[in-house]
């Protein structure tokens, strides 16, 4: 049996039933708003506190500030002095960087990480849009496809939309990653302060500590801009951290170079945990150090702990 897998990793096919389980993207402004509005839901329903869970178009007015914008009507229901916010206003500047090379395309049946992705970042775009924050979005490989300028509006969201719709129905094929290069040439596009956000399954041929260190490098050059930085190391935790395989030889394709390998699982299985474990370890380390936030994403947890490390970091940087 030959299974296509992501690059610099060993993985295999899923379950058949996950097939199933995909929804056709043909309504990605509805597949949002339900995971976001959904997750609204739990908050208020659960004893987690500290998150801006109050979406209305206003906010409280602040001793001193023009009363131009104040809602009377609203005063007369609440007896509470609140200010109309209008689609220029915003709270935070936000950047997502799409991972769109080859290995994001594991597993071949069932939603893949790619498909994971998009579906988190539409609906982490639906949040901004909801809070006033300004989003734009960069897709990438080893260069840049698109690049966006980060606005808030209803046009702005549904043309981002259209981009993520055009990578998940046009995966790459033998595509490669170059991370380090494309956070260099981002941290020279962007400008002003903002959130940058990263889904990428963080695999590359050829890992090597030489390349580690270039990579947060790069990343360095994103903090001395000022930049916050959030990390969702998207996986298939089962397949690709556990390599949970069944016992009988497979035949490996390499998913970004195309390279072979027949092997049986129970042989290597000792050695290629131990190598990648040091790699997770050393990511998470460098991460520590530059106080990057490093989110674990295995894509069959669903979307709340994406939404809930946004609105953490936010709350830490407003």
């Amino acid at each position: 049996m030959e299974t296509k897998i992501p690059s610099s990793t060993l993985v295999n096919m899923p379950r058949l039933n996950d097939e199933q389980q995909i929804r056709q993207l043909d309504n990605l402004e509805l597949l949002a708003r339900q995971v976001v509005e959904g997750f609204i839901t739990g908050l208020h329903q659960s004893p987690f506190h500290g998150f801006s869970v109050e979406f209305a178009e206003h906010r409280l007015y602040n001793n001193g500030e023009s009363v131009k914008n104040i809602d009377w009507k609203l005063f007369a229901r609440t007896d509470k002095l609140f200010i109309k916010q209008f689609e220029e206003e915003t709270n935070l500047r936000c950047y997502l960087l799409l991972d769109t090379s080859s290995s994001m395309n594991f597993p071949d049946k069932g939603m893949n990480k790619l498909q994971f992705s998009v579906y988190a970042i539409a609906s982490l775009m639906y949040l901004f849009k909801k809070q006033r924050d300004a989003f734009g979005l960069c897709l990438f490989s080893d260069k840049i496809d698109h690049i966006s300028q980060a606005r808030s509006t209803s046009a702005h969201l549904f043309y981002l939309y259209a981009q993520l719709e055009k990578a998940y129905n046009e995966p790459k094929v033998n595509s490669t990653t170059d991370i380090t290069g494309v956070l260099h040439h981002v941290a020279e596009e962007i400008h002003k302060r903002s959130m940058i956000i990263i889904f990428s399954d963080m695999l590359e041929n050829g890992y090597t500590e030489e390349k580690l260190n270039a990579l947060f490098a790069a990343i360095q050059h994103l903090k001395y801009n000022k930049h916050e930085v959030v990390i969702f190391n998207v996986n298939d935790r089962q397949k690709e951290l556990d390599f949970d395989f069944d016992n009988r030889p497979h035949h490996f394709i390499d998913m970004e170079t195309g390279s072979e390998l027949k092997v049986h699982p129970s042989k290597i299985r000792e050695a290629y945990k131990a190598n990648l474990d040091n790699y997770r370890h050393q990511l998470e380390l460098k991460c520590a150090q530059y106080h990057i936030d490093l989110v674990d994403a295995n894509i069959h947890d669903g979307y709340n702990h994406i939404l809930k490390a946004y609105l953490v970091k936010r709350n830490s940087m407003i």
